[in-house]
């Protein structure tokens, strides 16, 4: 039998459950997950495999209107991902106005690859609220597969993954059988760090951060792990710090028992606080971080 393999991209508006589903359909927490928008910034990839196939995820920042420099970069992994992409997964809900960000609902109908829509938290719906949603977006997108399911109950992944692997493209391989992702151990620290920011900090705090990794060292006991939050304002310094630098190390502690578990290893962990008020638009910066080439 041919092996089948491919990118399947997942795409939608903010705060629709596309790390949710990701993570489940990858069995890996490699996304983050707040209740917060914006919550993913980076394109992250996962990797599930069977005997004669390769399925490559890719979770996407939510779908907005870029305001400054940063979230124009996010918005440029979403259009990339669109454009590569073997598969689509367009994720939706119950909850969100179906016209909202509607010209990329419009580039769905126009796409060669198959696009399967994914009408997530339906256990937040009722079933009449399900089955108009469902004939809503098979006229908005005919040629799409419409599958209800609920990512955070782990309901219906199954016929997913069953849509996906029946439209991957004949194809060996891209990676490794036993890769799970295309990202490296920095990165999920640093991610793990941004998670904690955005559950316990409120209001702007959290989009005016960025999380650094200055080293990374693995023995054999454990990780020693320097991270540096970086903020826009002397005033979001003092609030990331706290009193007594109570909140900062309530962030770390969270923090570094996460990535314990996520590296299942001991992990020292060291976090400071830096003002830098340009990071969100410096193209320097901005590529120190990763967000440009």
């Amino acid at each position: 039998m041919a092996h089948r393999s491919g990118f399947v991209n997942i795409i939608g508006n903010p705060n629709v459950g596309k790390s949710t589903l990701m993570n489940a359909m990858v069995g890996e927490k490699l996304s983050i997950v707040t209740a917060k928008a914006q919550t993913t910034r980076h394109r992250i990839m996962g990797i599930v495999n069977g005997e004669d196939w390769q399925i490559v995820y890719s979770d996407t920042p939510g779908i907005l209107k870029p305001s400054y420099r940063l979230q124009q970069n996010m918005m440029n992994f979403v259009d990339t991902a669109i454009g590569d992409a073997d598969i689509i997964l367009y994720v939706t809900d119950v909850k969100e106005t179906s016209d909202k960000n509607s010209e990329y609902v419009a580039k769905l109908s126009s796409l060669e690859c198959p696009v399967i829509i994914v009408v997530n938290k339906i256990d937040l719906g009722t079933q009449e609220q399900v089955v108009e949603l469902m004939s809503y977006w098979k006229q908005q997108v005919p040629k799409a597969e419409i599958i209800p399911a609920s990512a955070q109950e782990k309901f219906n992944l199954e016929s997913i993954l069953d849509a996906v692997v029946s439209k991957l493209p004949e194809c060996p391989p891209w990676f490794d059988k036993d890769a799970f992702t295309d990202k490296n151990l920095r990165f999920f620290a640093s991610e793990i760090i941004r998670e904690k920011i955005l559950l316990n900090y409120k209001e702007e705090i959290p989009y005016c951060c960025e999380v650094g990794i200055e080293s990374f060292k693995e023995g054999a006991e454990r990780y020693d792990i320097s991270a540096v939050i970086y903020v826009s304002r002397e005033s979001q310094k003092g609030i990331v710090i706290g009193k007594g630098g109570s909140a900062l190390k309530r962030t770390g502690t969270q923090a570094r028992l996460d990535m314990e578990d996520f590296f299942q290893k001991k992990v020292f962990l060291q976090i400071y606080v830096k003002v830098d008020p340009d990071w969100r638009e410096s193209r320097k910066e901005l590529r120190k971080f990763g967000y440009e080439e």
